[in-house]
């Protein structure tokens, strides 16, 4: 399982060229994102080397991005940092211990994109993303008083629901819950602070 999510988290760093994409450090992040909060130097060497939480960290694992509903039940949790042509995204993910396949498996990924060209909800679809795309079988919902697109999981993201939205400017927020955590999207979605 550990070896699975670390398979997943090196396949989103180095789809683009074939190899390990080491991400920026903190302070790097590019240029018009001003605000968008950003990786530390640990945690992009954590996020490389694929480490996990065990415990898994709580609603505030992500310095600058305040997640004010967590679900309870997750057992561990990783941060990921990528860097993909011209935007960098940060983001974490709780799990549980249950197989990615299982129904009832637990997890919460929530992630902050720093891309200058971000200013609406279409720029979602040519956002520089490896890993949590949205492209055509997507639509625009309101979810925790959000506007947001969505889309059903499918492939590397698992079974449940994605959504993302722009933030401001320059910042973009996507959450994937699995199928359990659905019926507390809205909770989760609304209490997210930047």
């Amino acid at each position: 399982m550990k070896k699975l999510r670390k398979t997943l988290a090196l396949t989103a760093l180095s789809l683009v060229s074939g190899t390990v994409l080491v991400a920026s450090p903190a302070h790097a992040a590019p240029t018009g994102t001003a605000g968008c909060p950003t990786p530390t130097k640990a945690e992009t060497r954590r996020s490389a080397d694929g480490k996990e939480d065990r415990p898994a960290k709580g609603a505030t694992a992500l310095k600058g991005v305040r997640v004010g509903h967590l679900p309870k039940g997750f057992l561990a949790g990783q941060v990921v940092v990528n860097k993909l042509r011209g935007a960098v995204e940060y983001g974490y993910q709780w799990y549980d211990d249950r197989g990615e396949i299982d129904r009832k498996h637990r997890s919460l990924w929530v992630r902050v994109v720093c891309w200058p060209a971000a200013g609406k909800l279409s720029h979602l679809k040519k956002a520089p993303l490896d890993l949590g795309t949205f492209s055509g079988h997507d639509k625009t919902a309101r979810i925790g008083g959000r506007t947001v697109l969505t889309k059903e999981g499918d492939g590397a993201l698992g079974h449940g629901r994605y959504v993302g939205w722009v933030e401001r400017e320059g910042v973009i927020v996507t959450v994937m819950a699995s199928e359990p955590l659905v019926p507390e999207l809205d909770k989760i979605v609304k209490g997210i602070r930047l």
